[in-house]
């Protein structure tokens, strides 16, 4: 491929960006482009940038409000999702979202434990209560595996309420995990290195009665209830999360693509739940880049990695339309490692040549640029550039090895949006060292 003149893309990106200006019309193009897709996939660039939360906020807003939306699935767990989905839904004993949101208690809680969240559930909340049919409220869902054991309780706890006898023989099965005290990598790590027994075969099996309804008390209940659809997808997520834990000791790619397979089937099992006989359910999607952006168009695709969007695109073809979120420098909040408390860190300017330097050198705050379709930015933007991902943590003492991969940026998404000076999102628990944040960069003066 020829070497692309950095000058023609400037032009290219200054005449083809939509302007983000905060108006009820910023998107509007948008949603146009993204016509009668079913799946749509938001995504960011890291986890703790208050403007991708409330950019997706706005998106998802609209093609709820606009375009008939059934459903919000997030980077989160299960169960911890769904008593949002029943607070949305009013279906639920909790109060307030803040309440609500208070079942995602593990590290990183700020990722959906933050104001911008609280602010979305209550306009998801408001939204469903002011349609006539309960029918068509809006849920919220959580596609991630890590809640092994919140899953487990959760199984036990719907079987105890419609067949105890079910429950009992549930417990029995799931006893095989009790000796690691909730630990899940503690029980990953025995269990691929021999030094225990493997739970495998009694998830497997709990998962076969919750498919084949051995419970009587469930039949009258139906196939179709929630709750029902709830205790089934715990099952599930058991089944895999047992396998995710066993396999992360082996390497990253076989424990990722383990983890995206689920996200995917999760995916496509709320698709399905949420269905009307005369009408595919549309559902929208909140992940990070590196999940939602097509791993065929990344180096880590080429190192054998696959993630759910591409997985979307390979099965439902254009029905998906995916959105990736860029910055250039800010703030963001960050742990500097896992398990460590929130921080509020300075995010480095991108470096040179990457997709974000090149965004930030067209001059303009925030933008949308949709590269679907697009011939002239397909072919400018398509040599392989650096592309910056921040997750929970963030390294910068050793940014280019931990936040940056090669991307061809119009094969992985259909459209990105770049905000070129971002802020950390505000923790609903705030602590001390969150509240100092970073010094700011006095280099090369030191004053």
């Amino acid at each position: 491929m020829p070497t692309v003149n950095n000058a023609q893309v400037n032009s290219a990106i200054i005449s083809s960006a939509h302007i983000l200006k905060g108006a009820a019309d910023d998107y509007d193009a948008l949603m146009q482009q993204i016509g009668d897709a079913r799946i749509v996939l938001l995504g960011e660039a890291s986890h703790g940038t208050y403007e991708f939360y409330r950019e997706r906020a706005t998106i998802t807003q609209r093609l709820i409000a606009e375009k008939g939306f059934a459903g919000v699935a997030v980077e989160a767990d299960w169960p911890d999702a769904y008593r949002v989905n029943r607070y949305v839904r009013n279906m639920s004993r909790d109060r307030s979202s803040v309440q609500a949101l208070s079942g995602f208690a593990r590290f990183p809680t700020w990722m959906w434990r933050n104001t911008e969240v609280v602010r979305f559930v209550e306009w998801l909340r408001a939204y469903n209560d002011g349609l006539a049919s309960p029918s068509a409220k809006v849920g919220f869902y959580g596609l991630d595996l890590y809640s092994m054991f919140t899953s487990i309780e959760a199984v036990l706890g719907y079987l105890q309420s419609v067949d105890p006898e079910a429950a009992k023989r549930a417990r029995a099965r799931y006893a095989c995990f009790d000796h690691y005290h909730e630990d899940s990598q503690s029980y990953g790590y025995a269990a691929a290195y021999g030094i225990s027994l493997s739970c495998e075969n009694a998830a497997i099996e709990q998962l076969r009665d919750m498919q084949a309804n051995r419970f009587g008390a469930l039949e009258s209940e139906g196939n179709d209830s929630d709750e029902l659809f709830y205790a089934r997808q715990n099952a599930i997520l058991v089944k895999n999360a047992e396998e995710y834990y066993r396999t992360m000791f082996r390497g990253r790619v076989s424990s990722w693509n383990l983890r995206d397979s689920h996200m995917s089937e999760t995916l496509d099992a709320l698709a399905s739940h949420l269905s009307r006989t005369d009408k595919p359910a549309k559902i929208v999607v909140w992940e990070h880049n590196s999940h939602v952006g097509d791993a065929r168009a990344t180096e880590i695709g080429q190192q054998g990695e696959w993630n759910v969007g591409q997985l979307a695109r390979e099965k439902h073809g254009g029905d998906t339309y995916m959105v990736g979120f860029t910055t250039h420098h800010g703030m963001v909040t960050a742990a500097t490692d896992w398990n460590e408390p929130a921080e509020r860190r300075r995010v480095r300017p991108g470096i040179a040549g990457s997709y974000e330097d090149l965004f930030h050198r067209a001059g303009i705050p925030a933008f949308m640029l949709l590269l679907r379709g697009d011939k002239n930015l397909e072919s400018l933007l398509s040599q392989p550039r650096l592309e910056r991902a921040i997750g929970v943590i963030y390294r910068p003492e050793t940014e280019r090895q931990s936040h940056y991969f090669h991307a061809d940026l119009p094969r992985q998404f259909d459209a990105v949006i770049h905000i070129d000076e971002t802020r950390a999102i505000e923790p609903l628990e705030r602590t001390s060292n969150w509240e100092t944040g970073e010094v700011a960069e006095t280099y090369p003066f030191g004053v």
